[in-house]
């Protein structure tokens, strides 16, 4: 079950149940006997890269149950996605040393199948939310599994959202309590936390096959000085790319002086290329999430501000 964006938290058409949004990776868990699968909403089996998880929930004594929810690694008490991601790696080897110095936990928000194999799909969310308390007290291991706070208070809820974008949660999640279980359905709805930034424009990407721009890369001045880069935004459209190409392409110069831009995950060829420019435009954008002092996903475009200085732009605005 999947869910809407909302730019406000749902109280009309309620009753409604307010649960965080963590910040990990989505997974349904499969139990039947001695076989686990751990699914990610994409549909692909992350039980190679978490054994740990996979060899808990194998000595748990339920036989068999279906519960859906995040999966995290805690370090220091909070949770970390660059360390979560670092768990999709092809060494098996790799896997193994990190699952015994980063373990998962599993932070589950729902059950789909009971301990006797019964789907709880048709059930209405509070009484399936009952059966996952039940089921939770049952397993008792805090540092493998828990049960997501979830809340009807709407005033609740606000501080949970007000709290959200830099840390353990990305916002927050409602659904209505006497609802079904609808696979594939956006019947929740998620809220997050927009702020806005205004960011120096420390180089640019083309867009693949073309030599055109594609993304701009987005840098913020640190304490000591130095331009380190923290995202990018691409949302530039086909009519602007022409002459803002011309633009970035005569401000090419020494680009960020700390950190720097990696290799794009998804860029292949010359687009994978990030072109350095002189920190000169400044540009607003809209982001929604900040892990380890950088944007945790691509950031809104907003508009140009001729009127801020690039010095301006500093950490002290995403804090």
């Amino acid at each position: 079950m999947e869910a809407r964006t909302s730019e406000v938290l749902p109280q009309a058409g309620g009753p409604w149940q307010y649960e965080p949004k963590w910040d990990g990776f989505r997974c349904l868990a499969f139990k039947k006997g001695e076989n686990i699968r751990l699914l990610a909403k994409s549909g692909k089996d992350l039980g190679r890269y978490f054994p740990e998880m996979v060899a808990y929930l194998k000595a748990v004594r339920a036989a068999e149950f279906v519960i859906d929810g995040e999966l995290v690694v805690m370090i220091d008490g909070k949770p970390e996605f660059d360390a979560l991601q670092m768990r999709l790696h092809p060494a098996e080897s790799r896997i193994r040393k990190l699952s015994l110095s980063t373990p998962a936990k599993f932070t589950v928000f729902d059950i789909l199948a009971d301990e006797n194999g019964a789907s709880l799909l048709d059930v209405p969310l509070r009484q399936r939310r009952s059966l996952l308390e039940q089921f939770v007290q049952s397993v008792q291991d805090e540092d493998k599994l828990v049960i997501s706070p979830a809340t009807t208070d709407r005033a609740k809820a606000q501080t949970w959202l007000d709290a959200s974008g830099h840390g353990a949660t990305d916002g927050v999640v409602a659904k209505l309590l006497d609802a079904p279980y609808r696979p594939g359905e956006r019947t929740m709805v998620k809220v997050k936390r927009i702020r806005t930034a205004d960011c120096v424009v420390g180089g640019f990407r083309y867009r693949s096959g073309t030599n055109l721009v594609g993304s701009l890369l987005l840098g913020l001045y640190n304490t000591n000085g130095m331009l380190d880069h923290v995202g990018f935004t691409s949302m530039i459209s086909a009519s602007e790319a022409p002459a803002l190409t011309r633009k970035l392409e005569a401000r090419k110069g020494e680009g960020f002086t700390g950190r720097a831009p990696g290799p794009s995950r998804w860029a292949t060829g010359k687009s994978s290329q990030w072109q350095p420019l002189r920190p000169e435009l400044v540009v607003e954008v809209k982001f929604d999430h900040v892990t380890n002092e950088r944007f945790r996903h691509g950031t809104r475009f907003v508009r140009w501000r001729p009127d801020k200085s690039p010095q301006q732009c500093t950490f002290e605005q995403i804090g």
